[in-house]
């Protein structure tokens, strides 16, 4: 990355989040993604998250980002343009993920929410597709590797499904690392304080992201939970889908699926905590 560029993501840190530019997102997972006003990145959204003390951790969370990236892509999961970067901030180097700006038209969640039936059944399908990809292309990966392809982690580009959610990298961390990652990056300081308390329950929120028959129910639930009018057309298309698209899994994903999936209610006093109300995590 050019020095210029690297100056002007320090200046982004340093600045106050109302001279960064147009906020995308005030709720995502772990920080509120922005897209600058001015500078080399105007045609970017960039993503700050916290720093760590550790400075291996850091390195080490660098490699795990690049190495998702490459694994999402050579999964045929369309992504857009991102970069990890670890930027010194006087002294202090702090990780900033810059990715592509995607059309703000163009994503999944508003989309569900306005849409018809069929053209979100359609939307659903595009997702759908690009879920039993993922799973069908690192079935046998001995690396542990994950994927939330939720609603609000969408876009959709002529038809096409385009994923953009790359953090944390949902890969070669074992399950209490990515329980640590989930505490040590929230953008709520109630969270990092209290969730160490009850660290099996923050923990157990990944559990869905690396298993495929859970990803799929993911994607119904929340499909019911934004339209329940259609919440029968979504379950009949999710039972069908598992049948044609997610053979291996089927049987367990057909579990999930008798009836509109819900959140466990450990998981939606977490969502409060962490702030996830939902916002598209551009």
């Amino acid at each position: 990355m050019p020095m210029t560029d690297r100056a002007a993501l320090a200046d982004l840190i340093r600045a106050d989040s109302a001279a960064r530019g147009r906020t995308i997102s005030r709720l995502g997972y772990f920080c509120a993604p922005f897209r600058p006003a001015s500078g080399p990145y105007t045609d970017r959204v960039v993503k700050i998250y916290r720093g760590l003390p550790d400075a291996a951790a850091l390195d080490r969370l660098a490699a795990a980002h690049d190495a998702y990236v490459e694994a999402l892509r050579a999964a045929g999961v369309p992504l857009p343009e991102t970069a990890f970067h670890l930027v010194d901030v006087d002294g202090v180097r702090v990780p900033v993920v810059v990715q592509e700006a995607l059309p703000e038209d163009s994503l999944m969640r508003p989309r569900m929410q306005t849409g018809s039936r069929d053209a979100t059944l359609a939307m659903m399908q595009a997702a759908g597709d690009v879920i039993a990809t993922f799973w069908h292309n690192v079935r046998g990966d001995d690396r542990r590797i994950g994927f939330h392809p939720s609603i609000r982690n969408f876009a959709i580009l002529d038809g096409r499904a385009v994923f953009f959610d790359t953090f944390p990298p949902l890969i070669d961390y074992d399950r209490d690392e990515m329980g640590r990652l989930l505490l040590q990056f929230s953008e709520k300081r109630l969270m990092r304080l209290v969730g160490p308390l009850l660290r099996a329950r923050v923990t157990g929120i990944q559990d869905e992201w690396y298993s495929a028959p859970e990803t799929l129910v993911g994607l119904v639930g929340s499909a019911c939970r934004l339209r329940p009018e259609h919440a029968d057309a979504y379950l009949d298309w999710g039972r069908g889908f598992a049948r044609d698209r997610m053979t291996p899994w089927a049987d367990e994903a057909l579990a999930g699926l008798d009836a509109p999936p819900r959140l466990p209610g450990y998981w939606t006093g977490f969502r409060r905590l962490l702030g996830l109300q939902g916002e598209p995590n551009v």
